[in-house]
């Protein structure tokens, strides 16, 4: 066992994130303002922490904490944490080589547990849960955009696509295609902005291309078959799953939500004009309520296959993710997304579940740690 960790006490916590030359620290100071409030709600020492300031052959280390008024950030020196909690706020601050050395670091320290390493990445999402028989059935059709042929393939099998960036964030750079033959302008791409979208037409495919050339630019893109979803009001939406470990190091389901799209906007996320919606009510309002109980089961049970599958394949310890699953009309249930680091929920409920969970499972962390 851990010299550091004595059964019975709470283990040192800390919340993992980028230096700023102003505020200190970056990412969402709200959050790590309530996950540090239910720590210590909770007994356990937490605190924030830079990459830069984490200095693993020291015994204390300097990080951030409330201060008395429970409102403003202070800094205070605290001992080297047992668990760290990821949430380096971007992809191009987790692609520095000096973080990627110092989660390396982390990872293969004897008396430290660092949970959710890295981002996802939208591809390997896809192949990990197309690799396994239990979720397979989940997964559109899914390729990498490479070529103007493969494209026009999909778009011959498929009525509608789905453009999406493998490392987006938030519904950033996902685009639509459709092809409405008999149109002089047949070729029609509905490309997102922050709360609207554009249509840009086209007569041929090479024209198509190039246009999306100029969209993708150099990120790599996946081309996924659309999924013609149940709506409510002409609007779709789909459900958003938060998947959390146990304080007993199980996946459970910490709560389900639900996002409708804007009415002019191609995906569900709140900041590009979707609304937040109780899922229990559009499931009844679609199924009926016996039919509800049912799908919200087969949610919940593909969820925690998803993040089983995941976690497996990705080589990793992960303690969380939030995923967006999709209905379409006969109530088959589609996966879309997961997300390593999800973003808070807005439903009272499930935020303070999470919150716990954390502390939860970073308490059976410790006790792993040998």
């Amino acid at each position: 066992m851990n010299d550091r960790y004595i059964e019975g006490t709470k283990p040192v916590v800390a919340i993992l994130t980028m230096p700023d030359p102003i505020k200190g620290f970056r990412g969402n100071h709200a959050n790590f303002g309530d996950i540090v409030r239910t720590g210590k709600n909770l007994g356990f020492p937490v605190y924030v922490v830079t990459v830069r300031d984490l200095k693993l052959s020291e015994q204390m280390v300097k990080g951030y904490t409330l201060n008395t008024n429970g409102e403003d950030w202070e800094t205070q020196y605290f001992p080297l944490p047992q668990v760290i909690y990821n949430r380096i706020p971007q992809r191009e601050d987790e692609d520095k080589p000096a973080v990627q050395h110092k989660i390396s670091a982390c990872l293969h320290h004897p008396h430290i547990r660092l949970y959710n390493p890295y981002f996802f990445n939208k591809w390997h999402l896809f192949e990990w849960l197309k690799a396994s028989k239990s979720t397979d059935y989940l997964v559109p059709m899914t390729k990498k955009l490479s070529r103007e042929t493969s494209l026009a393939k999909m778009l011959d099998k498929y009525s509608f696509l789905y453009l999406k960036p493998e490392s987006g964030k938030a519904g950033k750079g996902i685009m639509m295609l459709k092809y409405q033959s008999g149109k002089t302008l047949p070729y029609r791409l509905k490309i997102q902005s922050n709360t609207n979208s554009i249509t840009y037409k086209a007569a041929t495919m090479k024209r198509l291309w190039s246009r999306l050339k100029k969209e993708t630019g150099s990120s790599p893109y996946i081309v996924q078959q659309g999924i013609e979803l149940a709506t409510v009001d002409n609007r779709r939406f789909d459900l958003r799953i938060l998947v959390q470990k146990t304080g007993k190091g199980q996946w459970g389901i910490t709560g389900v939500g639900a996002r409708m799209a804007g009415s002019r906007s191609i995906t569900t996320h709140v900041p590009r004009g979707g609304s937040i919606e109780n899922p229990q009510k559009l499931l009844s309002t679609l199924f009926g309520p016996d039919m509800r109980t049912t799908i919200m089961n087969r949610a919940k049970t593909a969820s925690l296959l998803i993040a089983r599958q995941v976690e497996k394949a990705s080589g990793f310890d992960l303690g969380e993710m939030s995923m967006d699953l999709g209905i379409d009309d006969m109530g088959k249930i589609w996966f879309f997304e997961a997300n390593a680091k999800p973003m808070k929920f807005d439903e009272s409920h499930i935020r303070k579940r999470s919150l716990e969970q954390i502390f939860q499972y970073s308490q059976y962390l410790a006790r792993q740690t040998t």
